[in-house]
């Protein structure tokens, strides 16, 4: 096991035991990790990210064609810790309520007096599984805005919170496909990942079609509390940023917004628009975590650029140009990476 060194406290009023605390952060997700493996085959990056979105009190979006074990993958998860689970299966006939809760009318039986009660919805819990939310309008998709941004949900003049740690993982098929409704930019923007899952190799599909058609059965314990993962979420944000990684982040995001009097010479011709002060926020917290997660006690150049294909993927808005002429987003991502090397030997 990767044992960090300690961490530099935040306030004289942080308990002293940060070091303590990434240690059993450190052995908490290598246990995930392993139960998850049970199951789950290959697919190692993604349940990082998947890791790394929970650690940062984030949300994740996987995208992947369907069978890529998107659905069990986040299952598996939610069933390795002591959370409260449930999962909605987004359809076109999916209303708002169906995901909220509604008011109804209940009669006491001994009164006979009636009131109104709200009955919760499904995303009362700790961790949503929002399976192809792009199957839905996106008036049913909004449903979801208050409680992935305030952890909490307003009905009928009422508020109501979530019980934390509450996440939203969610899965999409590629827009590309039919039957599907692109999410809103905004709603996108509350995602700290974008994820997306690729095929298995040939000998992680070998091991595939071995476990799915024999006798193989795993069984996955519950090894993380949902106190721990707050206890880890705190310890997480008490990680130092170096200042030239700091620099980094904010000529990174900077770059790609094509308003911006310093954006890359190439932004204004291939991207409509580009990312908001939160994916500098969103790309600073998730790196502490994926620090903490190697055995780190502060971040690196590494974390930033490893992370930026799933923090920004879903924050740029590429221009018809680029479009017709085959661009991707992650092309992009790659070109800005590549246009910001020369300051990182400069920094170190």
């Amino acid at each position: 096991m990767v044992q960090p060194p300690p961490i530099e406290s935040g306030t004289a009023s942080e308990p002293a035991d940060d070091a303590a605390k990434a240690a059993e952060l450190v052995k908490s997700c290598q246990a995930v990790r392993q139960q998850v493996g049970r199951v789950v085959v290959g697919q190692e990056d993604v349940i990082e990210q998947l890791l790394i979105a929970i650690l940062s009190r984030g949300h994740c979006l996987l995208e992947g064609v369907p069978g890529l074990a998107k659905t069990l993958m986040i299952r598996t998860l939610a069933e390795s810790m002591h959370l409260k689970f449930h999962r909605i299966q987004f359809t076109p006939d999916l209303m708002p309520g169906d995901i909220t809760g509604t008011d109804i009318i209940q009669e006491d039986p001994e009164t006979g007096r009636r009131e109104l009660l709200f009955e919760r919805g499904p995303v009362f819990t700790q961790m949503l599984l929002a399976d192809e939310i792009n199957r839905t309008p996106p008036k049913t998709q909004a449903a979801l805005l208050e409680a992935m941004q305030e952890h909490e949900v307003t009905a009928g003049g009422k508020t109501y919170k979530l019980d934390e740690p509450f996440f939203v993982l969610a899965t999409q098929n590629p827009i590309e496909q039919e039957g599907t409704y692109p999410l809103p930019e905004a709603q996108r923007d509350r995602f700290l990942f974008h994820v997306v899952v690729d095929y298995p190799s040939r000998e992680e599909e070998s091991e595939i079609v071995d476990r799915t058609t024999s006798t193989f059965d795993a069984t996955v314990q519950a090894v993380v509390t949902g106190e721990q993962i707050i206890a880890f979420q705190k310890t997480v944000r008490r990680v130092p940023l170096p200042p030239h990684v700091k620099e980094w982040v904010l000529d990174a995001v900077r770059a790609v917004r094509p308003s911006d009097p310093n954006c890359a010479p190439w932004a204004k011709e291939l991207i409509e628009w580009g990312p908001g002060p939160r994916a500098s926020q969103q790309l600073v917290l998730a790196s502490k975590a994926r620090a903490l997660m190697h055995g780190r006690p502060h971040v690196t150049l590494d974390d930033v650029q490893k992370l930026a294909f799933p923090v920004l993927r879903h924050r740029i808005v590429p221009t018809f140009t680029a479009e017709a002429d085959g661009i991707t987003v992650d092309d992009l991502i790659r070109r800005l990476i590549k246009d910001l090397a020369p300051k990182k030997s400069g920094a170190l």
